[in-house]
């Protein structure tokens, strides 16, 4: 009966992996397709990474969405770290609790109602200050920090509550002021919900299309609403090469994270 279960949810798992990826496999395959068919593959070609290389626009589009997500995320990440160690110092569990709703609301949010509500506050403030336009880059990275700035917040805390309060009590009492046993002790023990609130929001930031559309203005594009804007008409086979790359790289990137936890781990065993 068990080797039973055991084949079935084997079974299982595979079909989930395989609806999963194979969305995925058909993109990577279709990259070098010789043709622009979506299908009838033509043969084998780098056709397309070569027409993706010489798109200006796409590579402007690919820029603006980095240089968004790299600011955002790191402002995001140091405001939202900060916030972290002061809601986790709070004594009174009232404001606690009410500084933790109001915290939770932005990913609650439905992302439109976000979009045009930072959309009429930049307007807003736009008007009071005399300014014609005001939407682009600055818009869009503020509109960024605020809609990831919650994760943030959210992936400290866990790592806040599971340290030992004591060992920075410990270093003040060996000298340290508060500020040096902040960077000595509680730093480096909440590091890992620091580097997973980072990554979350540069992909989230990456990623988003709702909020960005309302507040990017007509002069900075990011690549979601560049590939919105193809939708209309039609997707071209350069955007397969761009996914492609965009997945390997993101592939990568995980790997060698989890690299480094479990070099990290064998390291703090063999220090035990």
């Amino acid at each position: 009966m068990s080797k039973k279960m055991n084949f079935s949810s084997k079974i299982y798992l595979a079909l989930v992996y395989f609806f999963l990826y194979a969305p995925i496999i058909v993109l990577v395959i279709y990259s070098f397709n010789a043709s622009s068919s979506t299908s009838v593959l033509s043969g084998f070609s780098f056709k397309w990474y070569a027409e993706l290389f010489n798109d200006a626009d796409t590579i402007t589009a690919v820029k603006n969405t980095l240089v968004i997500a790299i600011v955002s995320s790191v402002i995001a990440t140091v405001l939202g770290t900060a916030a972290a160690v002061g809601i986790d110092k709070l004594k009174n569990k009232f404001v606690k609790s009410a500084i933790m709703n109001v915290t939770n609301i932005p990913m609650m949010n439905p992302e439109i109602v976000t979009g045009i509500s930072l959309l009429l506050l930049f307007v807003f403030g736009a008007k009071l200050m005399g300014m014609k336009s005001v939407l682009g880059l600055q818009t869009l990275i503020i509109a960024h920090i605020t809609f990831v700035l919650p994760y943030v917040i959210l992936s400290v805390l866990p790592k806040l509550r599971q340290m030992d309060h004591h060992l920075s009590e410990a270093a003040m009492d060996l000298g340290c002021t508060p500020v040096k046993s902040f960077f000595k002790v509680v730093l480096p023990s909440i590091m890992p919900g620091i580097l997973t609130g980072f990554i979350m929001a540069f992909t989230l930031s990456l990623d988003d299309f709702v909020i960005s559309y309302f507040v990017s203005g007509p002069e900075w594009q990011t690549l979601p609403i560049k590939l919105f804007s193809m939708t209309k008409k039609r997707v071209k086979p350069d955007m397969y090469a761009l996914s492609t790359l965009i997945f390997f790289a993101i592939l990568v990137l995980l790997m060698l994270i989890n690299f480094m936890q479990a070099r990290g781990e064998k390291k703090k065993e063999k220090d035990k």
